[in-house]
Formats: structure tokens, sequence, C-alpha cells
């Protein structure tokens, strides 16, 4: 039996050499396109850098693509750069989820911020709305980082058992946390989006969403998916090959989000600017033409309609300064709300050790008033004792 598993083993060792290479080879080419085409678009933004409030979370958005295909292929190329890669993704994803929340929030602002919607287009948006979503993207962000690095230690330690659905091992009890995280998480962008998409509808947010939550929660399930399949057996069971088939699978996916990024991100509303706030860009109109038929005297005649667009060009922004509004202010707003959550979490818990401190303060007071009770009735029973011994004496 141990020798038929040896050739098992052996077979799966010859199985993932076979195929290592042409595997390395076609994926790297997948992972070139997806930092060629995200590249291009974050080089974009940053050139045509109009919208600050929207753009700084959309670079943020975008540079996931070029984080995932450059860990994946040097994991699939090198598996023991798997783990820090790992870790490392992980980490990007829960701030891009953040990123698209924040994203949106800034375009809802933006919207309300216009002199019309002001007047004929109001809405309220709740304050409990905003704090619910943006508690229950951060907490994601700050459990996955935690989970990442506490993956790291488990490893460093021998006991995280990657992949491995068993009780001694670490990695289940992360997947479930993080499964409950990501749940939360993802139920609040979803509640988020139901009060919203009417007011989103200029940017489309349909896709969007879709777009990037096909890469977040596919790539996570995918991967929790290959686990289940190797514990099972429907896979074969060994290391090397689960992680490879994961990286595999990224690369690939990382194109296909490139070419749906260039499109749903696209920069090209960015190159243009209202006329209003038209300081040196230069001034185009756009000139559309369309016939109708009108009816007149119960004959029908062709009408010409003209339609002028007045666009104002953007002028083009330096990168540099576009680089350190993200850095700069994007670190400002992370660290206010992660400020914010680990606030709101701790408020709740010193509610309620308050509580129990204030219950077990009644129950001492009540406690030592019961002792007091007891000790003023002993004492006048000892005096009516010593009163009835006394009237005794006199008495004989």
């Amino acid at each position: 039996m141990a020798g038929c598993s040896s050739h098992v083993v052996l077979a799966y060792e010859d199985a993932y050499t076979y195929l290592h290479h042409p595997a390395v080879i076609i994926g790297g080419l997948f992972a070139l396109v997806a930092l060629i085409l995200s590249l291009f678009l974050i080089l974009q933004h940053l050139r045509f850098y109009t919208n600050p409030a929207e753009q700084k979370w959309i670079v943020s958005i975008v540079f996931m693509v070029p984080v995932y295909a450059t860990e994946s292929v040097i994991s699939l190329w090198n598996p023991r750069f798997s783990l820090a890669c790992d870790i490392l993704r992980s980490c990007h994803e829960a701030f891009a989820l953040y990123s698209f929340g924040r994203y949106l929030i800034a375009c809802i602002e933006i919207h309300q911020k216009s002199f019309c919607n002001f007047f004929f287009r109001p809405y309220l948006l709740g304050e409990d709305l905003l704090t619910v979503e943006k508690f229950g993207l951060v907490q994601y962000m700050i459990l996955k980082t935690l989970c990442a690095f506490l993956a790291l230690l488990l490893e460093v330690l021998g006991v995280y058992g990657d992949g491995e659905f068993k009780w001694y091992y670490g990695y289940p009890y992360i997947t479930v946390v993080m499964n409950f995280s990501q749940m939360w998480a993802l139920y609040c962008l979803v509640q988020f989006y139901d009060a919203t998409h009417e007011r989103l509808r200029p940017i489309k947010p349909l896709a969007k969403f879709i777009s990037f939550k096909a890469i977040v929660f596919a790539t996570w399930w995918q991967g929790v998916g290959i686990a289940l399949l190797c514990a099972y057996g429907v896979l074969p069971k060994h290391g090397k090959m689960q992680t490879a088939l994961q990286d595999f699978f990224i690369c690939i996916e990382m194109a296909i989000a490139a070419v749906a990024h260039v499109f749903v991100f696209s920069a090209e509303p960015y190159h243009f600017l209202p006329v209003s706030e038209n300081r040196k860009g230069m001034v185009s109109a756009e000139t559309t033409k369309a016939t109708l038929k009108v009816e007149q005297s119960n004959e029908e005649k062709p009408a010409m309609v003209e339609k002028t667009e007045t666009q104002v060009e953007a002028p083009g922004t330096s990168i540099k300064e576009s680089v350190q509004d993200i850095v700069v202010e994007g670190g400002h707003r992370v660290v206010e709300d992660v400020v914010l959550t680990i606030n709101q979490a701790i408020g709740p818990m010193e509610k309620g050790v308050t509580k129990i401190q204030e219950t077990l303060h009644r129950k001492t007071e009540a406690d030592n008033h019961h002792e007091e009770s007891e000790v003023e009735v002993e004492e006048h029973v000892e005096q009516h004792l010593l009163a009835s011994e006394s009237h005794s004496e006199l008495h004989v």
C-alpha cells in the first residue's frame, strides 16, 4: 500500500514537472497582456487627472490587476514564493474592495454637488447607510490583512496547513473567518448599491460592480473550491499542483479583467471638463444631425434636427502630482476610516464592559447591604438577649 502511494506521488511529481514549464509560459503571456493594458489605463487616468475624488480610487481598483497578475506568475514560476505572494495579494485585494466602495461614495457626493441636481433631483442619503457601508468594507480590509500575516506566522510554525481542512491546522479557521467577513462586506456593498443605483446611473455602476466582484470574490471562492476538490480527491492532493492551478487560472483571468477594465473604467470621460470649469482647455463643439418625419396636413415631410454639444478638452496634468494626491489624500482617507471603524467596534465593547461593571457594582452593594442587615439583626438579637438576662436578674 505504501509502495502504491509512493508511485502516485511520483506520478504527480512527473505531471507537475511536465506541465510546469508550459504553464509558466502561457500564464506569463496572459499576465503580460494584463500588465500592459492595466498600466496603460492607469497612465491615462494619471495624465488626465481632472476628477481626483473619483480617479484616486479608480487607479487603486485598476492597479489590482497588475498586482494579481505579477504575484501569480511569480508564484507559478517558483512555488517557494507562493505564500508571500498570497499575503501581498490578499492585502491589496482588501484595499481594492475598500477603494471600490469609496469610489461609489465619491460619485454620489460629486453628483449631489451639481447645482441643477440639488434643486431638481434632491435626495437624502442616510448617514447610517454610509457608516454601515464603510464599516463593512473597512472591517474586511483589517481582518484580511491580519489573517494574511497570521497565516504567515502559522506557516512558519508549521501549523497553517494551506488547503488542509483539519482541526489541528489554522487554514480552516482562517477560511471560516474570512468567509463571514467577506460575505458581510459584500452584503453591505450590495445594500449600498441597491439604495443608490438610480443615482449612480450616469457611471453605469452594474458593469463596474460585476467586473470588480468577479475578480475579488471569484478568485477567493476559486481557491477554496480547488482546495475542497483536492481534499475530496477529485484533483491531485499535491501542494504544488494545487497552488499552481490557482495561480495559472488567475493569470488568465487577469488578462480578461484588464480588457474589461479598459471599457468599464475608461479614462475618456475625464478627458473633458464642464464648460463652467474651463480654464486652459480647448473648446470643441460636436454637432449631431438627425432626420425626422413630421406630419403636416396629413402628409409626412422630412425635417432636419441638429444638436450641438460643447465640450472642453482637459489640459494634461502632471503624473507626479496625480500620484502624490493618490498617496497623500487617499492615505489620509484610509486612516480616517480605519480609526472610525475601530472606534465603532470598540464603542459597543466599552458599553458592554461598563454595563457588566455596573451590574457587579450593584450586586456588590446589594451583598454589602445584606451583610450589614445581617449584622444589625445579630446585634439586635444580642441586645435583646442581654436585656432579657438583665430583666431576669433584676426580677430575682
